[in-house]
């Protein structure tokens, strides 16, 4: 009878071992965690499509900026030349005419400067929406990820001290039993061992025959049988 005992604290240590862990992998914080990762990649894929969209329009930007800038001086460069001149009607009338050109260049150049920015501001106005977005999710997954380091070191260290216990049990128990037990054990996984509740191993599920439930029933004291569908040693 004691032997039957240490083989149910065997059985119970085995399946509590398992649901610690099944707890560890299925923590709330991670399925959160999971959803809120696939729409912080699904916002950065967003964000990625934008600023692709953005770059060459802002090398365009900075580009029609410098012309701009370079057109301006120039203007100014011919204003001023030609308001001190001495020089001929002649060199005076060709000053006028590059002053002319370049006053159209540069006005072109603003034009294209402007385009380009109007272009680029709503897509601008985008990257910052999805970056404001994202902010909150952010600071949510650090807070996940740092609630789940706790956690799993606090189920790590559950799960060590439950093994330790499983050890001491397995050790207690006889090596003929012990020999049955990590045969189905490692046949079934989670344990070696199962309970027959209302006709059926609670290890697979699976419904006795009427005849293996009589011969169950009828056992010696002290006796066990195993499943026929799993192999798991028999408990009442």
């Amino acid at each position: 009878m004691e032997e039957l005992e240490r083989l149910r604290a065997l059985t119970e240590a085995d399946r509590w071992i398992e649901r610690v862990i099944a707890q560890r992998e299925h923590l709330p914080e991670l399925e959160e965690l999971s959803t809120l990762e696939a729409e912080l990649r699904s916002l950065l894929g967003a964000l990625n499509e934008v600023q692709a969209s953005a770059e060459p329009l802002r090398e365009r930007y900075v580009a029609a900026q410098a012309t701009s800038a370079k057109l301006a001086a120039r203007v100014g460069e011919l204003e001023r030349a030609l308001a001190t001149s001495t020089g001929s009607p002649r060199d005076l009338a060709a000053m006028q005419r590059e002053l002319e050109q370049v006053r159209e260049r540069a006005a072109a150049a603003e034009d294209e400067e402007l385009n380009v920015m109007l272009e680029l501001e709503p897509l601008d106005e985008t990257i910052a929406a999805i970056k404001e977005r994202a902010q909150p999710g952010v600071a949510r997954r650090g807070e996940l990820q740092a609630a789940l380091g706790d956690l799993r070191a606090t189920l790590d260290e559950e799960i060590a001290a439950l093994r330790e216990t499983r050890a001491d049990l397995a050790h207690a128990l006889d090596p003929s039993w012990r020999q049955r037990y990590d045969a189905a054990l490692k046949r079934s996984g989670v344990s070696g061992a199962a309970f027959v509740d209302a006709g059926r191993c609670d290890g697979c599920r699976i419904a006795l025959s009427p005849l293996d439930y009589d011969r169950f029933t009828h056992l010696a004291e002290g006796v066990v049988m195993d499943c026929p569908e799993c192999g798991r040693m028999l408990l009442r």
